[in-house]
């Protein structure tokens, strides 16, 4: 059976974190998958470090290690991404924004299919999204629609941070470029161009109940132009060495 490592990146989370950890931890251990809980503390300011010191010797299956510098969502993720230890990995928002049984489904169905990547939608007809801003909704179509445009493919929530990935993809991903909310969109975009196979279905998503999301729109939109336009080179003139099993071998 595979393992799942589960990365949970944390920036002044101590009101979430604790029960962020145990509903995973409770969902994975009742549904009987292998697995470790990764949180990346971010260099929090608050007690979110002594929140996950408190409940270390409750949830057997959780580490967590600090980001000291450079910080941010993206930071934290490549911190995590380069220390898990599972077959596959899943980055979650440390807020529970992300269903536990929804990853439960994202397990399932790579073991199932076999498949390299496995994206969640949060806009189909079977999804349930709760308190999304209304002032990043309309940019959060707009976005997914030209980009959906742009590479020609018809996943319709690309910038949706929840997913998993097998080991072998995110090595294949690597070096990762974004420090901060892009990350979400580098990873699936370089893994559709390299040919890595992945499935969709949908997932649940509910607004955060305590703290406040550090998500900047005016510098959002620069860094995932950057990643945009980054994949889209890579696409028309890479001349496929990125692409899955295929080694640059310089020729």
């Amino acid at each position: 059976m595979r393992m799942l490592s589960v990365v949970i990146p944390a920036y002044n989370e101590e009101g979430n974190i604790e029960n962020t950890v145990k509903s995973f931890y409770r969902e994975l251990t009742a549904e009987h998958i292998d697995h470790e809980i990764l949180v990346i503390n971010d260099n929090s300011q608050d007690e979110t470090l002594a929140v996950l010191n408190k409940i270390k010797e409750e949830i057997p299956t959780l580490r967590y290690l600090t980001n000291i510098a450079p910080n941010g969502y993206g930071y934290a993720c490549q911190k995590g991404l380069n220390n898990f230890i599972g077959d596959c990995v899943a980055i979650v928002m440390a807020d529970l924004s992300d269903e536990p049984k929804d990853l439960v489904k994202y397990f399932r169905v790579m073991e199932k299919e076999k498949c390299d990547m496995v994206f969640g939608s949060r806009w189909t007809k079977k999804s349930k999204v709760v308190n999304y801003p209304k002032n990043k909704l309309w940019l959060n179509r707009v976005v997914n629609h030209c980009i959906r445009l742009l590479f020609g493919f018809k996943y319709n929530d690309v910038t949706n941070g929840f997913k998993l990935f097998s080991r072998e993809t995110i090595e294949g991903l690597k070096p990762f470029l974004s420090g901060q909310f892009s990350l979400a969109l580098e990873l699936p975009l370089k893994g559709i161009i390299r040919g890595y196979s992945y499935k969709v279905i949908s997932n649940n998503w509910y607004n955060r109940e305590l703290g406040e999301s550090n998500l900047k729109l005016k510098a959002m939109f620069f860094r995932y132009t950057f990643i945009l336009i980054y994949c889209m080179n890579e696409r028309l003139f890479s001349m496929g060495d990125y692409k899955k099993g295929r080694l640059n071998l310089g020729r």
